[in-house]
């Protein structure tokens, strides 16, 4: 990483600003309501759940980032071997994929209000009209020719849109506050009005059928976990090593608390004045509707198009835009670290034909919050490795990169910390009873607990095995020794 490609802090802010503040968060934000979550509980659980993940950032990524100056592919590749890593770029990539198509689904929704074909509903799992199909594709051309430009041209373009989308999302949540105070006759003459209205009205704990079910404690490890990949399990190696300092990565607060706190709240506020209107204030009412499919869908565009209407949809277009394109650029050198021959420019457009065809699929974006969770835990053991490989190993005696140090293609500490890891945390999933959104706490003390014992088994076995075959050559070696004296003699 040459200094000249180093950039300065202000790249960082608009970067995670534009990806965070998002069309996703307009899917995000009506999932929250949908799983019955209360005012302190939202409101609480976001603050400290969004500082855990800036911390992450901070403390995790950014100091080895900064100080290697790899992608996590080529950082990857040195610690497990080349084998390994095309295993995990598979895994990566098509996690990327399926996160930027649900990106790209959000902002084909807005497509549709403005040109009045058939929106998915929240039960849709196929595309259901050809409107649907042809605005996925149109939107999907063009996220992946900005992503094709490379990481300059995505960080220019969020800079240039991030600013305007942030009072957009700003806009939605005065807008459905008005509505509310108007519809429940509140007073809003005080903070402690607006928290009555908060509690009474908006996130009144009221849960949907078929949902999951959410406390303040899966509000703070969706919000710390919901970029569990980037953070925790270092992809955004591949970003901040063009920090020109480590501490630029507090940069992601901007996203955190613009992106996954206000924009979080605001859209779930205008889903929640829909159930309002509905009349689903109530448990036994919330019931009835889903039995009879009359639960309103959470759809950005909709929402977008009723609070601030034309504005609104151009907000979630681009928003979708911002966010998909970084995803789907990431996902392109997952997949080049496979196919090295191909240039960066063909792989990504590959990726993003390949995301565009997800998009088609409304499924995807309806299950966003499992799937997040499960895109973390998929990823988060790598990230222990990386972590254990540059700060512990060196300490213990141990190599650093031991995969670049051996000549070896495969070593069985990394895959086995990576797939024991993922058993031991499904299992806890499935037959524990722990969500899945709280797994992968735990998981990363055992994944990195395994990678330190499996390294250590490791790396004595060949230091064994070469004092073996020093000694043997020594042997050899004075015999020959010996032999050429007697011959002398």
């Amino acid at each position: 990483m040459p200094e000249k490609a180093q950039l300065g802090f202000k790249s960082f802010i608009g970067m995670y600003a534009g990806e965070h503040t998002a069309g996703t968060e307009l899917m995000i934000g009506p999932l929250f309501v949908l799983a019955g979550v209360a005012a302190f509980d939202v409101v609480v659980g976001l603050l400290i759940g969004n500082l855990l993940a800036v911390l992450s950032w901070l403390l995790l990524t950014a100091p080895i980032a900064t100080r290697v100056r790899l992608t996590l592919y080529c950082h990857l590749e040195k610690i497990a071997g080349r084998y390994t890593v095309i295993l995990y770029n598979l895994a990566n990539g098509l996690a990327f994929c399926f996160l930027a198509g649900a990106m790209i689904t959000v902002s084909a929704t807005a497509v549709g209000v403005w040109f009045g074909f058939p929106l998915p509903t929240l039960a849709d799992l196929l595309p259901n009209s050809l409107g649907w199909v042809l605005s996925v594709i149109g939107v999907g051309i063009v996220i992946t020719l900005v992503a094709a430009y490379g990481y300059r041209f995505v960080s220019w373009f969020a800079n240039i849109a991030a600013p305007w989308m942030v009072l957009m999302f700003l806009g939605f949540g005065i807008v459905s506050l008005k509505w509310f105070i108007d519809a429940t006759g509140a007073e809003a003459s005080s903070a402690s009005d607006l928290w009555m209205l908060a509690e009474t009205a908006i996130w009144t704990g009221v849960e949907v059928p078929g949902q999951p079910s959410f406390s303040i404690w899966h509000v703070i490890f969706f919000a710390w976990f919901a970029n569990m990949a980037m953070h925790v399990g270092m992809a955004d190696l591949t970003i901040l090593r063009f920090a020109r300092k480590s501490w630029y990565s507090i940069g992601s607060a901007a996203g955190m608390y613009v992106g996954h706190f206000m924009a979080w709240l605001s859209a779930s506020m205008l889903f929640a004045f829909q159930m309002y209107e509905a009349g689903l204030t109530s448990d036994a009412a919330v019931i009835a509707a889903s039995e009879a499919g009359q639960i309103p869908n959470p759809l950005p565009g909709p929402l977008a198009d009723q609070a601030l209407g034309v504005a609104g949809l151009i907000c979630v277009i681009i928003a979708g835009w911002t966010t998909a394109n970084p995803t789907i650029y990431r996902a392109g050198l997952a997949f080049q670290a496979i196919i090295p021959s191909v240039s960066r420019f063909k792989v990504t457009i590959g990726t993003g034909l390949l995301t565009t065809f997800v998009a088609l699929f409304p499924g995807v974006a309806m299950q966003l919050l499992g799937f997040v969770a499960l895109y973390g835990l998929l990823l988060m053991p790598i990230g222990a490795v990386i972590f254990i490989d540059y700060w512990v190993l060196p300490r213990l005696g141990l190599k650093s990169f031991y995969a670049e140090h051996a000549g070896h293609k495969f070593t069985v500490p990394v895959i086995g910390t990576w797939l024991i890891t993922l058993v031991i945390c499904l299992f806890m999933a499935k037959f524990a009873g722990i969500e899945i959104f709280f797994v992968a706490l735990p998981g990363w003390f055992i994944a990195a607990a395994l990678f330190i014992v499996l390294s250590f088994i490791t790396q004595r076995q060949r230091t064994e095995q070469g004092v073996r075959s020093s000694a043997k050559a020594g042997r050899s070696t004075g015999m020959a020794s010996s032999v050429s004296t007697q011959e002398s003699t």
